[in-house]
């Protein structure tokens, strides 16, 4: 006959052994995220230069987290080359910038605020909105590479004096096509908006808002001639640019040594002669 007493004691204890192995695990959980908590986050790009981790920097400021700008801090070149040495088998980045929460490494810019914004708290929940930050973030990479082959039409590894006749060309097309393309798509998105709602995802910002905002601010330093004629034409983009500069934090950084000002080895540089206005 079975012990049905003895069977209760058994399951009894099995089950005071269940509930301690969930509250160690649960404890280790909280742990593992207090420390993920603990550990600031590392962005890894070119000291001297806003460039493509200007946008990274926008969010990190905009959500108020701590965050260390390595290559900036004494000794921080050699950090970075060092990340970029590291073995295949470790998913080494091709190119700065690239960031480090933990144990993860993780490069390009779109593929870095994708994984950022949810954690910064700068998009929203919904899946579409997510999907529709993405289309918005590369289609901004998009235009910064042509902006970048404004000057460096022919090949990266000759200096712009050295492709000038070319550089014109490629910025006249850009100037009087490619650019008006760009800034009227966001234009329609936006006008496409109700009055209420003045940023491109939902009704609150979200780091496209930021990265939009860069663009703008990018275009205005290399082309001013080209924007002032093209402003008109693209009123809430340019509402957007000063919204997004009047967020109390992003006015702090952008009024502080933290913010590196655009400079002709950046990605947006001012050569008056393709400012085609």
């Amino acid at each position: 006959m079975l012990d049905y007493g003895r069977l209760s004691r058994k399951w009894s204890v099995r089950l005071q052994r269940q509930r301690a192995s969930v509250g160690c695990n649960l404890r280790r959980e909280r742990t593992m995220t207090n420390k993920a908590e603990e550990i600031p986050y590392e962005l890894f790009y070119w000291p001297g230069i806003q460039g493509r981790g200007e946008f990274i920097r926008l969010a990190f400021e905009q959500a108020g987290v701590p965050y260390r700008d390595v290559a900036r801090e004494p000794g921080g070149m050699k950090k970075l080359e060092k990340v970029m040495k590291r073995g295949a088998r470790e998913m080494p980045p091709f190119a700065p910038p690239f960031i480090r929460v933990g144990d993860l490494i993780l490069a390009q810019t779109s593929q870095i605020l994708a994984y950022l914004a949810p954690r910064l708290k700068m998009i929203t929940r919904a899946e579409t909105d997510r999907l529709h930050a993405m289309q918005f973030q590369l289609t901004i990479a998009d235009c910064v590479t042509e902006v970048h082959d404004t000057h460096h039409p022919v090949s990266v590894e000759q200096v712009y004096e050295k492709q000038k006749l070319e550089a014109k060309k490629r910025s006249k097309t850009f100037v009087s096509i490619r650019m008006p393309k760009y800034l009227g798509y966001f234009e329609s998105i936006l006008d496409a908006k109700k009055r209420d709602e003045p940023w491109l995802i939902g009704d609150r910002h979200s780091y496209v808002d930021l990265s939009l905002f860069q663009l703008i601010a990018g275009l205005k330093y290399a082309f001013p001639k080209a924007m002032r004629r093209l402003e008109p034409k693209v009123p809430r983009s340019h509402q957007l640019l000063e919204r997004v500069s009047n967020l109390p934090r992003i006015a702090a950084y952008l009024a502080s040594e933290r913010r590196i000002p655009f400079n002709e080895s950046g990605i947006f540089r001012h050569y008056p002669e393709l400012d085609c206005g």
